[in-house]
């Protein structure tokens, strides 16, 4: 089996720790680890399996790439989505990719967000479900659910199959009501979790007896991919003629080869704050905690504190996130309608959606440490060996102290190495560019002064990472 694993999910119910830049899928919600490291490390896990493909946003390539090495994983091979288009297309460019190397490869599609508890019985049903895709069906895990839930779809199964362990699918239901999702689990329905078992192969002729419209596109944005470093990048105008659509709304709900492996494996889709409590260690009170807390008359909460303490008294059943720039209050059973706020947020074209004052770059990060009328103070770390591009920005200069490690600093015609307590000045509209050329962090503090210190006022002349 091939692991290929979907990194586009935007995590916007779990604001404000899981944000546009950086989406919960890499952050560490459930361990230590990011779950989309969890993800793959579990997928090498299984036997009989080969490298990863991954399939990700542009923007989150660099990011891939080193929670991957971090991990001691193999780098596989990495697609590049100029931009969404749901998972059925994200899938077909990732068949596409898979059946042009290998014609009978059986893939394990996984989203790169969710916890599995039980590694034991995932495994069970990998293999009994890749027994089913080699005989030409398309199967998904079912869910064996411990409660009703409106968040999930469903999934009756039919007759059972041989040699045993996967069953016909007699229908898909959609995300119900409460009622309609008690009756649901009373009549044994398994929840859809997203995560399949096909052959590249099955799944694109499906997809050209169902969707051919999805199959040319992604089939033409892989022919014009353009090799970037170690990724591959779809063509932009190939996949953004392709329409937006799931895999069960594009295949799984229209093919008669569908099939469903049930499973009891510890499984949340992590799709909430009021999800992760469900699924998190708790104290006597009912309480899931995280960072820096201070609880008194308090019960069946989660509280998380990623910058500073953070006390609750006299509170039940809710959800108090404190991250350095943002803070999220609301009840447990409210924790859906996180995603509007991060509506709202969009709309008044605020910031604290997209980032946080923590910006990773392929060369290492930047923060925020204050800002004003045209000024903003900034700490920025670059790791050893990596450089900053060299460009020059139109409205505004830089003035730069190295706080530790050792830089090569180009502004001009003038190249210099300063170390600790030295500094210098970049004037506006000059080229200039900064190196750790070290063997420890380069850490700098950066003053930014000018009329406009938007990102976007740059202007790059050379770059390692290719942007």
């Amino acid at each position: 089996m091939i692991p290929v694993v979907l990194c586009g999910g935007a995590g916007t119910r779990l604001w404000p720790v899981s944000r546009t830049q950086l989406p919960k899928q890499f952050l560490p919600m459930v361990s230590d680890r990011s779950m989309f490291q969890d993800t793959v490390l579990r997928a090498s896990r299984l036997p009989q399996v080969s490298s990863s493909v991954i399939v990700c946003r542009d923007e989150h390539r660099f990011l891939v790439a080193e929670q991957l090495h971090a991990a001691g994983l193999e780098r596989g091979r990495i697609l590049l989505e100029p931009l969404q288009r749901n998972t059925a297309p994200a899938l077909a460019a990732a068949a596409v990719a898979i059946e042009a190397q290998e014609a009978n490869a059986i893939m394990l599609v996984l989203p790169a967000d969710h916890l599995i508890r039980d590694e034991a019985a995932f495994a069970a049903a990998a293999a009994a479900a890749a027994t089913a895709a080699a005989a030409g069906y398309l199967v998904t895990f079912g869910i064996v659910p411990d409660r009703p839930e409106t968040g999930y779809g469903y999934i009756e199964r039919a007759g059972e199959m041989p040699p045993g362990g996967c069953f016909h699918v007699s229908r898909f239901v959609e995300k119900p009501d409460l009622r309609t999702a008690t009756s649901l689990v009373a009549s044994g329905l398994l929840w859809n979790s997203g995560m399949f078992v096909m052959s590249a192969k099955r799944y694109l002729e499906e997809l050209g007896r169902l969707r051919p419209d999805i199959l040319k596109a992604a089939q033409a944005a892989w022919l014009a991919r353009v090799e970037d470093l170690d990724f591959s990048r779809l063509d932009a105008a190939a996949f953004g003629a392709c329409p937006a659509e799931s895999i069960d709304y594009a295949v799984m709900e229209r093919t008669g080869k569908a099939a469903v492996v049930p499973v009891n494996m510890g499984w949340s889709d992590v799709g909430s704050w009021a999800s992760l409590w469900e699924t998190s260690a708790k104290d006597d009170a009912g309480n899931a905690l995280r960072g820096d807390v201070d609880l008194h008359d308090t019960r069946n909460s989660y509280v998380r504190a990623d910058s500073r303490l953070v006390s609750v008294s006299g509170l039940d059943d809710v959800i108090v996130v404190e991250t350095g720039d943002a803070v999220l209050v609301t009840h447990r059973d409210n924790a859906q309608s996180v995603k509007e706020a991060v509506a709202r947020l969009a709309h008044a074209r605020r910031a604290e959606h997209l980032s946080h004052r923590r910006v990773y770059r392929p060369w290492g990060y930047y923060e925020g440490l204050d800002e004003g009328e045209h000024y903003q103070v900034k700490r920025l770390m670059v790791k050893p060996g990596e450089a900053l591009s060299l460009q020059l920005h139109h409205r505004r200069a830089e003035h730069w102290v190295i706080v530790s490690g050792t830089a090569r600093v180009t502004c001009g015609d003038t190249v210099r190495e300063l170390t600790k307590n030295e500094s210098t000045y970049i004037p506006l509209g000059v080229k200039h560019r900064l190196e750790n050329i070290g063997q420890t962090p380069l850490l700098v503090i950066e003053v930014q002064s000018g009329d406009y210190l938007g990102e976007d006022d740059i202007v790059r002349f050379e770059d390692r990472y290719n942007r």
